[in-house]
């Protein structure tokens, strides 16, 4: 795109937009850690949806929310479809105000608030609905893992390709009785399992960072938080395969609604979910293998959040400190 006929706007989007997303994931963090370890799930979902949509009102975007809280009449913000953002150039929003929210209402690792977006018609429309993944890193042959086949010969090739004894390989999995026989598998193939509660897109991002101690995530979890964790791994070249599950046809036809003249049952690769340049943000609500967590004090309270971008490849861990007497906003 040529530089002379760009508005200004965009200019400001290209170049600053990931770093303003950083103040949006802040925002709903800091806003349901004050609900953290209240066994009120609900209630910080709330608190970080109302903040998230507030401090969205000062983003220089054009956006639409197209992976969010559910539909219009399920959800009254950040709905799929509502509009948000100051004005500037048209982008999708994927959004999961609280990742977690079991684990912030119990004070368990890995709650993180989640935002990615991209130009318009650049992610995948998922369905509430489940979605089989596969994820592993940067550095990698193509197609060293396939979600069509035996876990047992993915984690061989993951093995070979890392140069590790298969021994060392780490496979992160969603702890449900759904995944009994790939943890068995896994094990069968001399593995290791680390199993979580909730919480896969910091899973499958951490599968991703050469800092983290899991190699891999597989499994099924929710389709909204793989087209989330998808923009995550395009910014850090990682790789990813994905399909959708449905239980009916109602579902399988949802889908197909959302994404007319695509076959819903097909493999996804990694563009199919997330294409173009993509960006993204998380700020942790609790301390886990990706993300410190908020650190609350009297007035204020510091944060802890990963923002990267596709086309730079660039990742930048960001430690906000934040006061409680100039961000209104912020219950304490």
């Amino acid at each position: 795109m040529s530089s002379k006929a760009t508005p200004r706007s965009f200019v400001v989007s290209d170049r600053n937009l990931a770093l303003e997303l950083v103040r949006v994931t802040e925002a709903a963090a800091l806003a349901s850690s004050h609900w953290t370890g209240r066994g009120q799930k609900n209630d910080a979902d709330g608190a970080a949806v109302e903040a998230m949509r507030t401090a969205f009102d000062t983003v220089a975007i054009d956006g639409t929310v197209v992976i969010g809280e559910g539909e219009m009449d399920e959800a009254p913000m950040l709905y799929i479809g509502e509009k948000v953002g100051a004005g500037g150039p048209a982008m999708d929003i994927a959004v999961d105000p609280l990742e977690g929210t079991n684990l912030c209402a119990k004070d368990m690792p890995n709650a993180i608030t989640v935002v990615a977006l991209a130009e318009h018609g650049n992610f995948l429309h998922a369905p509430d609905v489940y979605m089989d993944k596969i994820i592993v890193g940067a550095g990698l042959p193509d197609d060293v893992t396939d979600l069509d086949a035996p876990i047992g010969e993915n984690l061989r090739n993951l093995a070979k390709a890392r140069g590790k004894d298969i021994g060392e390989i780490v496979l992160c999995a969603l702890d449900r009785e759904r995944h009994a026989e790939l943890i068995a598998k896994t094990r069968e193939a001399g593995a290791r399992v680390r199993l979580i509660s909730d919480g896969d897109v910091a899973a499958g991002i951490a599968a991703c960072l050469d800092t983290a101690t899991v190699d891999i995530y597989a499994g099924s979890g929710g389709a909204p938080e793989g087209v989330l964790a998808a923009a995550a791994v395009r910014c850090m070249n990682g790789q990813m395969q994905a399909r959708l599950l449905f239980e009916d046809k109602t579902q399988r036809e949802r889908a197909l609604k959302m994404n007319p003249g695509k076959e819903p049952d097909r493999k996804l690769g990694l563009h199919d979910l997330a294409a173009g340049d993509v960006l993204f943000s998380a700020t942790g609500v609790t301390t886990g293998f990706l993300l410190q967590g908020i650190k609350r004090r009297i007035n204020h309270a510091v944060t802890h959040s990963l923002v990267m971008r596709s086309k730079s490849g660039t990742l930048r861990f960001v430690e906000g400190h934040h006061n409680f007497n100039t961000k209104t906003w912020i219950s304490s």
